[in-house]
């Protein structure tokens, strides 16, 4: 993955560690570490695998539970596209976007108008939220507001499983409201997570006629690898995922970090058997990236936002590496959204971007 400014610093590790976003905080649940972060995922798993006879209804009641052993917080509030002051008029002629971007030596960014700046060239920008917190929600609004006066954009939506395409294109026609998008995309039970958190950067992208890419793997697809490894898949289960010799689960630095987590969990006890949750983890990755480079091929003049849980993009095993590897000269840039008080991890991402304080112009 093309990196922007230094490639090593200490203290706030890789890049623009410590950039700040304007938007209020109503929530104070903390980063998780990588480790614990990957573990909700692992519960998340649980969930999407064996949701027949899963004891918790919701993927995010299976999160929350290992959410709640660590942190406390007050409920969040969700901003409007009102509130955060984005207009919905038509957006500006856009500037092209280059095939891959040169390292900078400026120095790292010491504000929010310099990581606009920085990450604004890029092709693809992951912004990798918690999906549980409101303030990483409302910076995506301002960040994709931000790079969609200055670009055509697509916004590509981890929330959304690939089969549900069609039901994202008739809700930008028009042909669908809100309701009967949750509905048809079937999104309380596919996803689960509070609607409003998504809404205003939907509700945007309609009023602005700005793409929406439904990235994520069919859970069933997903569920059957969990259970039966890649090899079982056929048929159907094919449709939506990059062909099978185009999985790759060879990367020993991902595979020991998730093993790590998995034994330390208790993994090992669960009839869930490692090689098959690996799989079921870098599927996901692998569907993700090979929808963003479909869309990169279909415009690659359009700048692609990623809006994904921040484990995807965890030091850069997940969807940049495998987006890498099919276009190796693209130009993608990590943003990690965090709280003022959350410890900063080195390397996890390229760029922090702080929640809770006031943007500088």
């Amino acid at each position: 993955m093309l990196k922007l400014g230094q490639q090593k610093a200490t203290g706030y590790g890789r890049c623009t560690r410590g950039l700040a976003i304007n938007c209020q905080r109503h929530e104070l649940l903390f980063k998780l570490p990588f480790g614990l972060y990957i573990w909700t995922l692992y519960l998340d798993s649980i969930y999407v695998l064996f949701s027949d006879g899963c004891l918790f209804r919701s993927k995010a009641v299976c999160s929350l539970l290992v959410l709640s052993l660590f942190a406390s917080g007050c409920s969040a509030t969700p901003q409007s596209v009102k509130s955060l002051g984005v207009q919905s008029s038509p957006l500006s002629s856009p500037s092209p976007l280059p095939v891959a971007l040169e390292q900078s030596t400026s120095g790292e960014a010491s504000g929010n108008a310099d990581i606009l700046q920085a990450i604004a060239p890029a092709v693809v920008v992951y912004l990798a939220e918690t999906h549980t917190d409101a303030a990483d929600h409302v910076a995506q609004m301002e960040i994709v507001a931000a790079l969609a006066a200055q670009h055509e954009i697509a916004i590509a939506l981890e929330m959304f499983q690939r089969p549900f395409q069609p039901v994202l294109e008739a809700y930008l026609a028009g042909e669908l409201s809100e309701e009967q998008l949750i509905a048809q995309s079937e999104y309380e039970t596919r996803w689960g997570y509070d609607w409003e958190f998504y809404a205003p950067i939907l509700r945007y992208a309609k009023a602005n006629q700005i793409p929406l890419i439904a990235l994520n793997t069919p859970a069933e697809v997903t569920r059957k690898v969990a259970r039966e490894g890649l090899a079982s898949l056929e048929g159907e289960d094919l449709d939506d995922i990059p062909p099978l010799a185009d999985i790759d689960t060879e990367d020993p630095d991902y595979r020991q970090r998730l093993m790590e987590v998995f034994k330390a969990h208790g993994g090992a006890g669960h009839s869930l058997e490692f090689e098959n949750f690996f799989a079921a983890q870098v599927l996901w990755d692998e569907t993700m990236a090979e929808h963003i480079v479909e869309q990169l091929t279909a415009e690659p003049t359009r700048q692609i936002i990623v809006l994904v849980g921040e484990g995807h993009i965890a030091y850069d095993h997940g969807i940049p590496s495998r987006v890498m590897r099919r276009l190796p000269q693209v130009a993608q840039v990590s943003v990690r959204l965090v709280p003022d008080e959350a410890e900063i991890e080195p390397d996890f991402a390229d760029f922090t971007w702080l929640t809770g304080a006031q943007t500088s112009e």
